[in-house]
């Protein structure tokens, strides 16, 4: 997967209108630091990150049974407690810590500023999987309309590499779900949306990680498939001009209508008449007389 660069959050605070807070003050808010009941915090709904690492997690937890936390996570007051600004990591590891409070600074913003503070918090980590990276550009365009070449010029990325990644989106649900648990790469991805058919994408990229394919061995094998795919589909439309030559020349011989309709296996031919003469004259004519 291609390194992300960070530094990103200034551009997209730009792009976004009504906001000319600077991205460092809205990851840091100032404020006053309270503790706040663990169990009363929950996770935000729109959190872009799905999967966190589980061996982090716990060496992050071990360093805040040691040192505390460090930084502070930033919630928002609801009807149910706080919810999650920035800090879903941190409030997890703690979670496992096994702490009863955790420092939080509490900030009052509305929907669209909470959405776009943890869309930049985690566009700007380096361990985003490419899925999760999909999904939050394509809420950037959808809840902020901002087009592929603003978000380019906005997080110093190619528009290229923000259509590519976009499209893995287009994977079907268990592709997406092996590279989200990286079982698949970015570049193994992008390889697979090639293959159109859903049943067979999904057993290429089971065929990938249980053999362990590099992404240019699977370039080799996804350009068999489709040029083996091509060749069977050239080869049928060279059949079925056979069969209507066939089903004109049948036509010309017995002055009806005939009809050829192949299966897999086996086929017929369908000989129309309209009438007990027409029928007599046919017969006579398929033996010959």
């Amino acid at each position: 997967m291609a390194k992300k660069r960070s530094g990103l959050g200034k551009g997209l605070s730009a792009l976004i209108p009504e906001r000319n807070t600077d991205i460092e003050e809205k990851k840091l808010p100032k404020g006053n630091i309270d503790k706040i009941n663990i169990n009363k915090i929950k996770p935000n709904r729109n959190q872009p990150r799905k999967n966190f690492n589980q061996d982090k997690l716990e060496t992050l937890a071990e360093s805040i049974k040691n040192h505390g936390v460090l930084q502070p996570i930033v919630v928002r007051t609801i009807e149910e407690g706080y919810e999650i600004i920035a800090g879903e990591r941190r409030w997890k590891a703690c979670r496992y810590a096994g702490l009863k409070e955790i420092p939080c600074i509490i900030k009052e913003i509305d929907e669209k500023e909470r959405m776009e503070i943890a869309l930049i918090e985690n566009l700007q980590r380096e361990d985003l999987n490419p899925i999760e990276e999909a999904l939050a550009y394509k809420t950037l365009m959808e809840a902020y309309e901002l087009t592929q070449e603003q978000i380019s010029s906005s997080i110093g990325k190619s528009r290229s590499y923000i259509a590519n990644i976009v499209r893995l989106l287009n994977l079907t649900e268990e592709v997406k779900d092996m590279v989200m648990k990286n079982l698949l790469s970015n570049g193994h991805a992008r390889v697979l949306l090639r293959i159109e058919d859903p049943k067979l994408q999904k057993q290429i990229g089971e065929k990938i990680f249980e053999n362990n394919l590099s992404v240019r061995e699977t370039e080799s094998l996804v350009a068999k498939i489709i040029d083996n795919k091509e060749e069977k589909q050239k080869k049928e439309r060279v059949k079925d001009h056979t069969l209507i030559f066939i089903e004109d020349t049948l036509k010309t011989r017995l002055g009806t209508k005939v009809s050829i309709v192949k299966g897999k296996k086996k086929g017929k031919i369908e000989i129309e008449y309209y009438s007990d003469d027409e029928l007599e004259r046919l017969v006579e004519l398929l033996q010959g007389n």
